[in-house]
């Protein structure tokens, strides 16, 4: 523990010297990178000293009992021994999620894509159901969305709808949302009460800043088409949707939710850095295999990752074998207790020996 926090003290006053720095504070990339790592390591001295400080007081309560003959002084003591003894089990998880090493991809922005997978109808339903517990989640964590496209399923839903969540540590939490998620339950037009399964397919892909992927507007193909769905006059009388071809990749992105041709090409331009940036992200993470292994970390689409099963109320993660009864809260946005249990199976490794917290 005091290993850490001298390293990490050792670290702080090192960038504190460069972002101070001309040459440092001109090159925005690596200003920007330093700032952020002095942030969260100013976050976590403070929360180790604190733990240090805690530490401390729980031995001087215990010499005071162990030593002290004055009944009154035991007493206090005893008191202020019960109260830290339910502090520290709550700081050390605070700890351990700290102490996690940090993805540099954790702190980006994401793009969201929903398609309705196997099951009609019900599938497109489901995809919104997914869509609006992922907008409640982002609301609670005070993170901004914003559709990019979507196109609507014949009953409602949709058939698929891409989002922008703009935020802090945003990928961090939602990366592990990527897969297959599955539904069961009775569709409304079930006369019988049979169970139906569906599925829906949710991809968080890391959005690309500027620096991170460059387009040359030369690969591209650009193509211009009427809008179809909600929007007006508009709609089916002028070419104001988008829909750009990275022709080296094959990777294709569109926006026809604006009604203006730039504002669509816009977005459709943000996207498409986001699936480049993923595509480039996969290849990279192919050729470090032994880095990302788990199947939690790489997100692996082809397999089924979640069922929401409505009978029962139940909500079951298959990477970690989690189970909740919780249905009705976790499609109403309440996702921490989920996200914070495939964090610390993410990094179980880590928490191995507890001596890190003796």
């Amino acid at each position: 523990m005091i290993e850490n926090l001298d390293l990490f003290l050792q670290r702080y006053n090192e960038i504190a010297d460069l972002i101070i720095q001309p040459k440092v504070i001109s090159d925005h990339k690596k200003y920007s990178g330093l700032l952020k790592e002095y942030k969260d390591l100013e976050l976590k001295i403070s929360k180790l000293k604190g733990y240090q400080i805690l530490l401390n007081d729980f031995d001087e309560a215990k010499s005071i009992i162990r030593n002290e003959v004055d009944s009154e002084l035991i007493e206090m003591a005893q008191s202020e021994l019960d109260r830290l003894e339910r502090m520290k089990p709550e700081l050390e998880q605070e700890l351990k999620m700290l102490l996690i090493p940090k993805d540099p991809e954790d702190k980006k922005n994401v793009m969201i894509e929903i398609r309705a997978g196997t099951g009609g109808d019900e599938a497109s339903l489901f995809a919104g159901d997914l869509y609006r517990m992922y907008t409640r989640y982002c609301q609670s964590r005070n993170w901004s969305t914003t559709l990019m496209d979507a196109h609507e399923g014949t009953s409602g839903g949709f058939k698929e709808v891409i989002f922008e969540v703009s935020g802090s540590d945003v990928y961090g939490d939602l990366k592990f949302e990527s897969g297959v998620h599955r539904v069961q339950r009775v569709p409304k037009t079930e006369t019988q009460g049979r169970v139906h399964t569906s599925a829906a397919t949710v991809m968080v892909l890391a959005e690309a800043e500027g620096l991170d992927v460059e387009i040359d507007m030369n690969d591209l193909r650009i193509d211009y088409f009427c809008s179809s769905g909600p929007g007006g006059q508009s709609v089916n009388t002028t070419y104001s949707a988008v829909r750009l071809t990275h022709e080296p990749t094959g990777i294709v992105a569109q926006c026809q939710d604006q009604k203006s041709q730039h504002k669509n090409k816009e977005k459709a331009l943000k996207v498409l850095r986001s699936r480049l940036y993923e595509y480039e992200l996969e290849k990279r993470k192919n050729q470090e295999s032994k880095k990302r292994s788990s199947l939690v970390v790489t997100g692996d689409r082809s397999e089924k990752i979640r069922t929401y099963n409505y009978p029962q109320s139940r909500v079951t993660d298959h990477r970690i074998g989690l189970t909740l009864y919780e249905l009705t809260n976790i499609l109403s946005g309440d996702l921490n207790k989920l996200i914070e249990k495939l964090k610390l199976h993410q990094n179980k490794e880590y928490f191995l020996k507890d001596e890190i917290f003796s």
